[in-house]
């Protein structure tokens, strides 16, 4: 599973030119589900999102968390993450879980995330969505929950 995290000083989705989902600062996650992620990856992936420490402290170093600052989670499902892209010139989404279970595993994370922080907002799955977003830094991470041995 994957999250490709920004800090921002605000960020919105919205779905036919209606808003379905804002924050202001905190974190916006692009969210990626490949084959074979798992409840236990969703919520690793959770942990590491709350708990990554990519917003200033006092002496202006990157020491608390979005939790710790009480900042935004902007949750939006982008299976284009888990492309396979290290051959040609076409990316190849063979790597993303299939639809069904893409939108089972987001729908179990947005709902874990509603139950350890507030506020998150998401994106819709399976939507044609405009992201819209202010990058405070900018300050991107790429993090993944990779299947552990023998998964």
């Amino acid at each position: 599973m994957i999250g490709l995290l920004q800090r921002v000083a605000t960020a919105w989705v919205e779905v036919g030119g209606d808003t379905v989902g804002a924050i202001d600062a905190g974190l916006l996650v692009l969210v990626g589900i490949e084959r074979g992620d798992t409840e236990a990856r969703a919520d690793r992936l959770l942990d590491r999102m709350l708990g990554y420490r990519v917003f200033a402290d006092a002496a202006g170093k990157m020491n608390r968390s979005v939790r710790e600052i009480g900042g935004g989670l902007l949750l939006v499902p982008q299976f284009t993450l888990a492309a396979d892209t290290s051959k040609g010139m076409r990316p190849s989404f063979t790597p993303a879980a299939p639809p069904a279970e893409g939108e089972r595993l987001f729908g179990y994370l947005v709902e874990r995330a509603q139950r350890q922080h507030a506020p998150v907002a998401t994106g819709r799955f399976g939507a044609d969505m405009r992201v819209g977003l202010t990058n405070d830094g900018p300050v991107t991470f790429w993090l993944r929950v990779a299947p552990t041995a023998g998964n």
